[in-house]
């Protein structure tokens, strides 16, 4: 079976554009406005994709069913895989007693819960997006912040608005990777190009984050450590990106941002303290259930061992062996190479590849329950304690892995329809104004499929085709895909269910609706800020393009 994607299939591209809204709206709206459970809006946006798919784009109904199931399969691994050893890593160190231990000595470097915040949710977080990435920053940031004292709601908001600027470094560089390869453009611009956008948003964001947590009033009581943290993070930002490549920018600006920030409040305390008010009942870190008496240096082994692990993971040698030998990869049935993207999506009609790699040992979540693992044998617990625990962990989060299988189907019935596509092509359609709209294309890329990669894999071509069409630099408005997309890392269905999912369990947990309407219009408005700039460096500083 063979078909070939259409973008306009009722009317114009305008309409049909209107059209293909539909199954975000649906999801969007139910979880948002109608406070639906996630898992039954995930099913209803997946129901309406479907059907938009085959009625109205003419997509055959046995491919997009098989689209729909790798997604759900794609969901479980890599993503839900990630999520359950995450969480089993967090609850391990909170059972054993070693979280109160780490949390006294963070809250020894600052008390203040927006110093916390920027330490966690900014540098700490970026410096698990350069390792690992996909949901993996979210999951362990919420859950430190949680077990710091941070009402539920307050640590999936910082979380998901602290991982925004090192997204396209994630996963020591597999967005900038993937966009070389799929638009063959130099990787080496490209990074430079993207580390000429985001370093300005990696200053603005430290202060954005606490601004959102704290008020602007909060936000002006910390601003140097707000400033320590964002130029230390965004200068070297610049320089590894220009210098150096995408493979380790995020991994060594965290590490300078933290240690910056670390000496800087040593020095220096805001006169405003804020430290965090104890949390009302049912919202504090569950009590010790197995305590155990160590040494106060191996409360960190948990995240020692996941450091380490996560690390090594990523690099490319040791990936290449571990996925050879732990990741057999076999193409989609029905779907690989059975549908065709055309024309001005590429300069020709090209197949869609879909293989997928079974990663079970080789996965970043297999890295993570590793660490726990080894860390619960360093504090002595028994096999039976550790696999007690694990079993405690699958069971809290069985309804998220259902519901992130149900987005994950539904984005990659979107993806291979064709219609995310058509919404795309109708803001490429602006002619003048593209350059303005050209992150927001990457950034609705990242908001459907929950990743910049995979945004780059929709959009990258799209992007260079368009801007040659109009004669921009086709590096520029590649590399703004990717920049653009970062900002939409924060409200895609993916992210806001890994950030409900870690922040659960208490009296006030948030559900997933509740947790996208707080970081949306922080999303948009940084967005936004992302068209303006790449507008400026289109028309008004075009030599900050490299040559």
């Amino acid at each position: 079976m063979h078909w070939s994607q259409i973008y306009s299939p009722i009317g114009g591209l305008g309409v049909s554009a209107l059209l293909a809204t539909l199954p975000v709206v649906t999801l969007l709206g139910l979880l948002a406005f109608f406070h639906v459970r996630a898992h039954f809006a995930a099913l209803a946006g997946l129901l309406v994709a479907g059907g938009l798919a085959i009625f109205v784009y003419g997509m055959p109904a046995p491919l997009a069913l098989a689209a729909a199931v790798y997604g759900a399969a794609y969901g479980l691994f890599p993503i839900g895989w990630i999520i359950i050893n995450a969480i089993f890593v967090y609850q391990l160190s909170v059972d054993t007693g070693q979280f109160k231990i780490v949390q006294q000595q963070i809250a020894g470097v600052s008390g203040d819960r927006r110093i916390q915040a920027l330490l966690i949710a900014f540098s700490f977080g970026a410096f698990i997006e350069g390792a690992a990435g996909f949901g993996t920053p979210i999951a362990i940031s919420g859950a430190l912040l949680i077990g710091l004292g941070f009402r539920p709601l307050e640590a999936a908001k910082l979380a998901l608005i602290g991982n925004t600027a090192p997204v396209a470094y994630g996963a020591l560089g597999t967005p900038l990777l993937t966009l070389a390869k799929i638009t063959n453009l130099d990787l080496g611009m490209l990074s430079a190009m993207v580390g000429r956008q985001l370093p300005l948003f990696s200053i603005i964001v430290p202060f954005w984050l606490v601004w959102a947590q704290a008020g602007w009033r909060g936000m002006l009581g910390v601003w140097p450590a707000c400033l320590v943290a964002g130029v230390s993070f965004g200068l070297t930002q610049f320089l590894v990106s220009n210098y150096h490549g995408p493979w380790l920018v995020d991994i060594v600006s965290a590490g300078v941002s933290i240690l910056a920030l670390v000496a800087f409040t040593k020095y220096w305390r805001p006169a405003d303290d804020q430290p965090i008010a104890e949390p009302p009942t049912g919202t504090a870190p569950p009590i010790p259930t197995n305590p155990v008496e160590a040494p106060a240096w191996r409360a960190w082994l948990p995240w020692i061992f996941l450091s380490v692990f996560v690390f090594l993971w990523g690099l490319p040698a040791v990936k290449t062996f571990l996925n050879d030998a732990f990741a057999p990869s076999f193409n989609v049935p029905l779907l690989h190479r059975a549908i065709d993207r055309v024309p001005p999506v590429v300069a020709k009609a090209t197949p869609e590849d879909a293989a997928f790699a079974f990663n079970f040992l080789s996965a970043t979540g297999t890295a993570l329950l590793l660490a726990g693992v080894l860390a619960g044998f360093c504090l002595k617990l028994s096999p039976a304690k550790i696999a007690a625990l694990y079993g405690r962990t699958i069971l809290r989060v069985r309804t998220s892995l259902l519901t992130i299988a149900l987005m994950l189907a539904l984005g990659f019935t979107t993806r291979y329809s064709g219609t995310d596509t058509t919404m795309g092509l109708a803001l490429a359609a602006t002619g003048t104004f593209y350059p303005f709209f050209s992150p927001l294309i990457g950034w609705l890329g990242v908001a459907l499929t929950g990743s910049d990669t995979s945004s780059n894999v929709l959009f990258g071509n799209l992007q260079k085709v368009t801007a040659q069409q109009l004669g921009l630099s086709p590096i520029l408005m590649a590399a703004s895909n990717s920049s653009g997309g970062v900002m939409g890392k924060m409200i895609d269905a993916q992210s806001i269910v890994v950030a409900s999912v870690v922040t659960g369990g208490h009296t006030d947990s948030p559900d997933a609706g509740t947790v996208l309407r707080s970081v949306f219009w922080h999303s948009v408005a940084l967005a936004l800020l992302v068209g303006v700039l790449v507008t400026l460096q289109t028309y008004v500083w075009p030599g900050v393009v490299p040559r």
